[in-house]
């Protein structure tokens, strides 16, 4: 895999999703999600295709060269051959079978005078977390560097997510690895988790607090000592969005089309581990958590 600090990573049409995950597009139609790594062999903007030579594609297909329709044909003309790119494939699930190709990321660039219009960072080992601040579900200005001392586990969600298999099972594990943490109250001291919205026009401190009460079980202030619900300012949002590796489009419907990013933030402020999509598990947390703190 291509290390992330050989370039700028241009993000075409939103980033990664969790490996074989569920998805819906916004006329509903259901898809599974596959991941894709390859290279641009050539484009073609009248049938919006890019021909791609791939790597095998686990659970779908080996290793071949092939056309594949784009979600979004307008980006064609920021792929060019010899580009090396990872993206979904977005295969139905209804009679028609489609297949589409999605969050398309452009991790080396055959042409070096491309300019990126964003770049993402995907949280690796050691690197040091930005001290991002936020407002929570009491409406209480909070920032990443208070926790330090603490691990700190952090996820992205927003309350209106309507996909059972993104934001709410994202925090149903969340509620798992609480469960598991305050079972042992030496490890429960020394962690916190925190679940930042993405919608902070939408999701004010009186939505935070429903929601995260009906997972915590109870919306009393007492209850959210060691789990926190928070949103960024608006114009904070882009900067936290892409160190954390966070794809996410408004549809026209104001429904969000989004990535799942969490992290584990050690008590040095450093990241600890980064897991894309949904694939992780509350034990695997949970052990990672008892591994780096030494319980």
């Amino acid at each position: 895999m291509l290390a992330c600090s050989l370039l700028a990573v241009a993000v075409l049409a939103g980033c990664h999703s969790g490996q074989n995950a569920q998805t819906q597009s916004p006329a509903g139609q259901n898809f599974k999600v596959y991941k894709l790594r390859g290279k641009v062999v050539a484009t073609n903007a009248a049938k919006g295709e890019v021909t791609l030579n791939h790597e095998a594609i686990v659970g779908f297909m080996e290793a071949m060269t092939m056309p594949y329709q784009l979600k979004d044909p307008s980006i064609l003309g920021e792929l060019h051959p010899g580009d090396v790119i990872t993206a979904d494939v977005l295969v139905s699930q209804d009679a028609d079978a489609d297949v589409l190709l999605d969050h398309i990321v452009v991790v080396a660039q055959a042409k070096p005078d491309y300019k990126p219009t964003v770049s993402y960072h995907v949280p690796a080992p050691g690197d040091t977390v930005p001290d991002f601040k936020m407002r929570n579900q009491d409406g209480r200005a909070i920032h990443l560097k208070q926790f330090e001392g603490k691990a700190l586990l952090i996820t992205f969600i927003y309350t209106r997510c309507p996909s059972a298999e993104f934001c709410p099972r994202v925090t149903r594990n969340f509620a798992l690895v609480e469960k598991q943490l305050a079972a042992s109250p030496a490890l429960y001291a020394k962690t916190h988790l925190l679940c930042v919205s993405f919608d902070p026009e939408h999701d004010t401190t009186e939505r935070l607090r429903a929601y995260g009460a009906t997972y915590i079980g109870s919306d009393a202030r007492s209850a959210f000592v060691h789990w926190d619900f928070a949103a960024p300012e608006k114009q904070l949002l882009p900067e936290m969005a892409q160190f954390f590796d966070l794809g996410m489009t408004t549809e026209a419907d104001t429904t969000i089309t989004h990535t799942l990013s969490t992290t584990l933030i050690g008590p040095d402020g450093k990241v600890v581990r980064f897991y894309p999509g949904n694939e992780w598990t509350a034990d695997q947390i949970t052990s990672d958590v008892r591994q780096r703190l030494g319980a």
